[in-house]
């Protein structure tokens, strides 16, 4: 599979937002039906990055960048619940967010805790436009709030 050319960094920056799109989908995909990451990351590299499926193409992405989240945030899923449910509201749990938000802040948590590379703003920024493309605005501002909130414990 060809990789994007990320040499500018608007090449750079559209093929990580690609890769945390489909991170969120393949997190979704492994929570629903239990694919193991291995298979997963095989389909997306074969069949979904940068493919064309039913009339959508889909961007290329920065595939080793995908990779990185959705192994990473499937190895540290018990670290990164743990702190998603400490920033939720009194009465609430993990268990009452549907999966579509647990994949969205697992890869955003991932990536505040594992990729001291990518600059805070941009990272919840980027996951806030990935929970757009689900959701409406107030979903949005929750993604924002969580991982503005997660950001300041872990990113002093």
């Amino acid at each position: 599979m060809s990789r994007p050319a990320t040499n500018t960094p608007a090449a750079r920056t559209k093929a990580r937002a690609a890769a945390r799109l489909a991170a969120v989908q393949a997190l979704y995909q492994h929570e629903m039906e239990g694919t193991a990451i291995p298979a997963l990351l095989h389909e997306f590299h074969q069949h979904r990055l940068g493919a064309t499926i039913e009339d959508v193409e889909y961007a290329d992405a920065d595939v080793d960048f995908f990779d990185d989240v959705v192994k990473g945030a499937d190895a540290r899923r018990d670290e990164i619940d743990a702190r998603i449910a400490g920033k939720l509201a009194k009465g609430w749990s993990l268990d009452r967010l549907d999966r579509p938000m647990k994949a969205i802040l697992r890869a955003g948590t991932y990536e505040l805790l594992a990729r001291a590379d990518v600059p805070v703003g941009a990272a919840i920024s980027e996951y806030v436009d990935v929970a757009h493309a689900f959701y409406e605005k107030r979903e949005a501002g929750f993604v924002n709030g969580l991982l503005d909130a997660i950001a300041k414990e872990v990113r002093r």
